[in-house]
Parts: structure tokens; C-alpha cells; sequence
């Protein structure tokens, strides 16, 4: 079965569907994403490398994960199902919406154009990642500074979307609670 996105206008309206694989190009159209930060319960955040036999972005390092829901797939259980496939991580805690309307197009990236409405949730587990090698090629917990400061450090080696988003999320209370849930979490 070949997998299918959800074409968005502007506002984030659906207005159709198309082939995944064969719409991120050049000229990717609009559409539905979402990106989700993981959080442990030490306040660590899971920074994620993207495999190195993906089609868009390979061997770059992003944000914990970040998909497409399916035609009639909510955003919350596409980033369950993309959890569990990318990480094997079964059991998200406190998954919560935390900006409803981010919207990006990157430049070309070998070829390819990145063109997403796209959600951005936060959440936390008490699991470790058992990441499937076709979508992950490695991962770390780091704290929320140490990230900041390799992202400032390696740029290139990092998500055009996670280091875009970074800055509108950063100051927001509820991240700021989750990247420090030492009291907030048992």
C-alpha cells in the first residue's frame, strides 16, 4: 500500500491527498506533519538522528519525532503510531499540543523541498528507544541546554524544521515545565 499525506491549505484546511514518497520533491505541496519533543523523567530530551537511508533528510539529527498523520488519522495518534514504529516507544505520558499552527518550507535539501503545516506536541516516557534502523540511525538524552549548545555549535548537522522551531518553543511555560520536570513528574 502505498502511504498517503494530507494536502493542507494555508490555514491547515485539508483539501485532498497525495503519495508521500513521491510528493516530497522540488516542489512538495503543502502539507500535515507534526513534530513531537520527548521528554524522560529526569527532564532529558530525546534527540533523534534520522536514518541514513531516508529519502528526506538522511543522517540528520531533529527533534525526538516527526511524521505525517494518515487520511482521517488524528495528529496525537500518528505521532502514537510513529512513536512506536521510528522508537518502539509505546507509552507517551502528558501528550500535549503546544503550538496548533507552526508552518515551514525549507530550502532545498539534496534535491528536495520540505513544505509541512506542522503541529508541534511535547510529551514524556519512562521508556528507553529501541529505534527501527530504516527510520533512526541513532539517538541521545541530552538536557535542554546541552542541546541548545550543540545545535549552536554542529548547525549543519541538524534539522532545518528543529532548529526553526526551537526559538518559538523555548520560552513556553509548558515546555519549560516539561524540559525541567523534576517536582512535576513521579
Amino acid at each position: 500500500m502505498i502511504e498517503q499525506i494530507v494536502l493542507v491549505d494555508e490555514d491547515g484546511n485539508p483539501t485532498g491527498v497525495a503519495p508521500k514518497l513521491a510528493s516530497h520533491n522540488e516542489n512538495t505541496p503543502l502539507h500535515l506533519a507534526f513534530s513531537c519533543y520527548i521528554f524522560d523523567k529526569k527532564g532529558h530530551f530525546l534527540v533523534t538522528q534520522r536514518a541514513m537511508v531516508k529519502k528526506v533528510w538522511p543522517g540528520v539529527w531533529t527533534n525526538s519525532v516527526c511524521g505525517h498523520p494518515g487520511p482521517g488519522e488524528s495528529v496525537e495518534d500518528a505521532i502514537k503510531r510513529r512513536c512506536e514504529y521510528e522508537l518502539g516507544i509505546t507509552e507517551l505520558l502528558n501528550l500535549q499540543l503546544l503550538i496548533p499552527d507552526y508552518r515551514y518550507k525549507t530550502p532545498p535539501f539534496r534535491g528536495i523541498i520540505e513544505n509541512e503545516f506542522c503541529p508541534i506536541y511535547i510529551a514524556t516516557t519512562i521508556q528507553q528507544p529501541k529505534p527501527n534502523p530504516d527510520e533512526v540511525e541513532a539517538y541521545k538524552w541530552l538536557s535542554w541546554s546541552q542541546t541548545i549548545k550543540e545545535i549552536k555549535s554542529n548547525p549543519s548537522t541538524y534539522s532545518y524544521w528543529f532548529k526553526d522551531q526551537i526559538p518559538r518553543i523555548d520560552h513556553l511555560a509548558e515546555f519549560t515545565r516539561l524540559s525541567h520536570p523534576y517536582k512535576y513528574l513521579t
